[in-house]
């Protein structure tokens, strides 16, 4: 396996928090609506929607610049809860993501592999 590359982001959730009610068009620019409709579901959706915001930037961290914007890029939780990365398109590898959040923060990093 070679990594291919790495990336990490933080956010204040208050911040999300704020941009989204703001400005309504922007959960629907950066958002799959499946993201949407699982955070929305949640107690804690401001949580929700800031780390799938952070796994969204640390993936374009980690594809290195690459020509994506954030609805390529869709966060969802497999039946064990565990988070995945679904990229539109063909690419080379997989993407591996850790998410976590407390209740200001929200964390992901996103390491882009490629098993030989």
């Amino acid at each position: 396996m070679e990594i291919k590359g790495c990336g990490i982001d933080v956010v204040e959730i208050e911040r999300i928090k704020e941009i989204i009610n703001k400005n309504e068009r922007f959960i629907n620019r950066i958002f799959t609506s499946e993201e949407i409709a699982y955070c929305q579901g949640k107690k804690n959706k401001w949580e929700h929607f800031a780390v799938r915001f952070a796994a969204k930037e640390a993936v374009l961290k980690a594809l290195e610049n690459s020509k994506m914007n954030f609805k390529d890029i869709g966060i969802k939780n497999k039946k064990s809860g565990k988070p995945e990365v679904v990229l539109k398109g063909k690419r080379e590898g997989r993407m591996l993501i850790s998410l976590s959040h407390t209740h200001n923060y929200a964390v992901a990093q996103a390491i882009w592999v490629v098993d030989k």
